[in-house]
């Protein structure tokens, strides 16, 4: 009898050790554990920890957040392609590559806008109706991404060296990096809730 107590002492206080340490995790923790999966963890780090409070351990809202990020620096982004496209003396190829960019921020920010509001509803859905919700989800992120990525092709060419491409580049390559997380960090939320281990 005193064997069977002492086996049912040491169960529980290994359940104790297990759950007692994953509550002790605090939402800050949880934002730089998950920013691991991300190619740019610190800028995860740095993006997302003043909304460790209203993530609270949550891969749906810590997405959101990421998103939200993303769709913030995408409208600074665009905002600074507006301005440059009004400087005078452009070179005819820098005006032109500016112009596409407009349409191509437009675009980028039409498809993360559709992310965070969709991200707003995934709750909601179940099963197959999650898995293509999820899909469509992924699809307008990583659609996102492709704009940023051509926006900062269109000055590819050596001819555009200059002011207004370094100041283009500079920009797009902190936006990009942004949506990469965010990416990183939505592929994360569907895998885990596809394994059935995500946090609502």
């Amino acid at each position: 009898m005193d064997k069977l107590v002492f086996y049912f002492l040491i169960l529980l206080n290994t359940i104790q050790y297990v759950y007692g340490a994953d509550t002790n995790i605090t939402p800050l923790d949880f934002v730089k554990t998950s920013c691991k999966t991300t190619r740019n963890q610190a800028l995860c780090v740095n993006s997302l920890s003043s909304y460790a409070g209203s993530i609270q351990g949550s891969d749906q809202q810590l997405a959101k957040a990421a998103i939200a990020v993303s769709l913030n620096n995408a409208k600074s982004a665009a905002a600074l392609v507006s301005k440059l496209s009004g400087t005078s003396k452009l070179k005819p190829q820098e005006y032109q590559a500016l112009k596409d960019c407009v349409n191509s921020m437009s675009s980028c920010i039409a498809s993360l806008t559709q992310s965070v509001q969709e991200l707003g509803k995934m709750g909601q859905f179940k099963g197959k109706n999650f898995d293509w919700h999820m899909n469509s989800l992924q699809t307008w992120v990583s659609s996102a991404l492709t704009d940023q990525n051509t926006c900062a092709g269109g000055f590819s060419d050596r001819s555009m060296n200059g002011k207004v491409k370094d100041a283009l580049n500079k920009k797009m390559i902190s936006v990009a990096q942004v949506t990469s997380n965010a990416l990183a960090l939505v592929n994360g939320f569907a895998l885990r809730h596809k394994a059935g281990t995500h946090k609502p």
